[in-house]
């Protein structure tokens, strides 16, 4: 096994438990066991020979009689901070027996990337339902085409992310493939690509101030501060890109797709509304093809000082607990396709 310092996944350990990919970035090294610090003690990372965090391998046929889920997303489903059986994916199959979930979240990704390796790891797989798991932020990695990193020597880098572009008929262009393999300085940058880099938010600066007077959350519940705006207005540019994103995803699946939107602390803990992206993903709705599962009132069912215990006390991913809750949400989304009967599943071979 191999011992990582970093917190994080996606920070500095790039080169350590990730390997390049040209179509959407990275993916985890196959067959990994790693060690990695976290807030409540270290954590094991284990990944299976296709390279995804798996206690056991991804086979293309699903077992008889199994309802199998194929379920895409980034750190909050991988999920940083968390050994594998602690996962809201893992702990489903026991809350709906019969169910295997086949989880390939990769953490700091965006949905345009986790489509992309639904389309170039898991098509081809027998499958009863797809659950793409979209942590709402991800509508600002959607628009970027840099994700930065801190190296061990505190040095900041930006890696390079395929992206899509909007046509005006609708059609999806995909950009920055084959995707640069090394890590570029600022200065590597090209002026005009530097607008691409997705800085994490709005109000950086602020953000910072309130950190450190430790009046963070306070601040952002008198300002009912939205750290998603791009959800507020339906003709917003990086909505239509997102809603054509999992178009793509629902036309190409074999399969009904239920869309679980994953929302930010600040949902949860009603320091911001969270009206503006549910009222987005619900134009995505459609009984007879595309559920839209939304967890924030089971997340919310539950008093201030529990729903703080969802998080961890450093790390905005989810503890055990949180895992442990948003599995029971997932539950009763899942739990009404069991009553379906299954055409043929099959991918393409």
């Amino acid at each position: 096994g191999l011992t990582l310092k970093p917190k994080s996944l996606f920070s500095c350990v790039m080169r350590r438990i990730f390997r390049p990919h040209p179509v959407y970035g990275y993916g985890f090294v196959p067959n990994l066991k790693a060690r990695v610090p976290g807030d409540d003690g270290s954590y094991l990372v284990r990944t299976n020979a296709r390279g995804f965090r798996s206690n056991f391998e991804f086979e293309l046929r699903k077992p008889p009689g199994t309802f199998r889920i194929l379920l895409f997303g980034d750190s909050f489903t991988a999920a940083d901070g968390v050994r594998n059986e602690d996962r809201y994916s893992d702990v489903l199959g026991s809350l709906v027996p019969g169910v295997e979930t086949l989880n390939f979240a990769m953490p700091g990704t965006g949905t345009d990337q986790q489509y992309l390796i639904f389309r170039e790891e898991a098509a081809g797989f027998e499958y009863d339902l797809i659950v793409v798991a979209v942590l709402v932020e991800n509508i600002r990695r959607i628009v970027a085409r840099y994700r930065p990193f801190h190296g061990e020597d505190g040095e900041r880098g930006y890696f390079a992310k395929p992206y899509f572009s909007l046509g005006a008929d609708g059609t999806l262009d995909l950009g920055g493939t084959p995707v640069p393999p090394e890590p570029l300085s600022f200065e590597q940058l090209p002026e005009a690509e530097r607008v691409h880099i997705d800085v994490g938010g709005r109000f950086a600066g602020l953000r910072k101030i309130a950190n450190a007077l430790g009046a963070r959350d306070i601040i952002q519940k008198m300002t009912r501060y939205q750290p998603v705006p791009e959800y507020d207005d339906a003709s917003d540019p990086a909505w239509r890109l997102m809603k054509a994103i999992l178009g793509r995803f629902i036309a190409e699946s074999h399969s009904p797709v239920l869309l679980f939107p994953l929302p930010l602390h600040q949902h949860i803990e009603e320091t911001a509304p969270a009206d503006g992206y549910q009222a987005r993903f619900a134009e995505l709705h459609d009984p007879a093809r595309v559920i839209v599962h939304d967890p924030l009132t089971h997340l919310q069912a539950r008093g201030p000082a529990e729903r703080r215990a969802l998080r961890h006390a450093h790390d905005i991913h989810p503890t055990p607990a949180g895992h442990r809750v948003i599995a029971e949400s997932l539950a009763a989304g899942v739990r009404p396709f069991l009553r379906l009967p299954v055409a043929d599943s099959r991918g393409a071979s």
